[in-house]
């Protein structure tokens, strides 16, 4: 083959660090919007941003020169620092250091695309955590709690 070609959809979940302060849910269209341009300023797809003021939700295609450590971090590194000068109070602001990260098939990208903007009705009634280890059961993710679900 002459060429690399890959399609890499990840869902990817990370939360503020436990003493963080959260964003405020005004601010949070421009933070979705800002991670959005953080993607494809580093040759990736953002199909949906979303969350809540504690997390967030991004599905994306990677790029292929890029490892999903890579990023990952480039995100929260770029968005924590974009986030800081919206106003003082966001001066302490820090994500945790960890990310859940989970393989989507082409075939469930709008249903996931769906749930991603639905986040504020999935958290009526279900905290991060809960909604955290769904996702690590259904992915058969073995993990130990006191490590998986801290910063």
């Amino acid at each position: 083959m002459a060429s690399t070609l890959v399609q890499q959809y990840m869902h990817i979940v990370f939360h503020t660090k436990s003493t963080s302060i959260t964003m405020r849910e005004e601010d949070l269209p421009r933070v979705f919007d800002y991670i959005g341009g953080v993607i494809r300023n580093i040759n990736g797809v953002s199909i949906q941003v979303g969350g809540r003021p504690d997390h967030i939700h991004i599905l994306a295609s990677m790029p292929k020169t890029m490892s999903l450590a890579e990023f990952v971090r480039t995100i929260k590194s770029n968005s924590s620092k974009w986030i800081k000068t919206l106003d003082g109070y966001y001066e302490p602001f820090m994500w945790q250091e960890g990310y859940g990260a989970f393989s989507v098939s082409a075939s469930v990208l709008d249903k996931t695309a769906k749930y991603i903007k639905n986040q504020k009705v999935h958290h009526r009634d279900r905290t991060f955590i809960d909604e955290y280890k769904q996702f690590l059961d259904a992915y058969h993710v073995e993990y130990d709690e006191r490590y998986a679900l801290g910063d």
